[in-house]
């Protein structure tokens, strides 16, 4: 067993949900072994009110979140990542930055939340959908033992748990 600490980003173009909630489950589940962050090739600047009432209903402090940048996480002095999530199909398809330390990378896609039209009800269900989707992939993601994995056993399974079918 490894007393190591894994740095994870989840990574989606507006940075208002998906990786924010996948930030926040990541850091309560982690148990200490990970320290996650999140943020938006194009950030709206604000998280979505639906995402805060989400983590509020969770017992999550949401006083962490804010939608920033992924350029803060390229600049010196910025966290070297382990492991890079993206959770929005838009920002596995765009040019990401160089990031320090050659992280592992996963798309593990989530439909999003946030283009949800319908009853507040339905809004309110898809937003508990795409948590229930990462908390499912973040647990097998918890279990797996990492430290014993090559790089390459571990990109493979990552991929996997991100084709998981929910």
């Amino acid at each position: 067993m490894t007393d190591r600490t894994y740095n994870a980003l989840f990574l989606c173009t507006g940075n208002s949900a998906r990786s924010i909630i996948g930030e926040a489950l990541l850091n309560r589940d982690g148990g200490g072994r990970f320290k996650a962050w999140s943020a938006g090739s194009r950030p709206r600047g604000e998280v979505h009110p639906y995402t805060i009432a989400l983590l509020e209903g969770l017992g999550i402090d949401a006083g962490f979140a804010r939608s920033k940048s992924w350029d803060e996480f390229a600049e010196p002095g910025a966290p070297e990542f382990d492991f890079i999530f993206t959770v929005c199909d838009s920002a596995a398809a765009e040019e990401c930055p160089i990031w320090p330390g050659h992280p592992t990378t996963a798309h593990w896609g989530i439909p999003d939340p946030a283009a949800v039209e319908g009853s507040e009800a339905e809004k309110h269900f898809a937003f508990a959908e795409a948590a229930r989707q990462l908390s499912n992939r973040i647990s097998l993601l918890l279990n797996l033992p990492i430290a014993s994995l090559d790089r390459l056993t571990l990109k493979s399974r990552l991929d996997t748990i991100g084709q998981t079918k929910d």
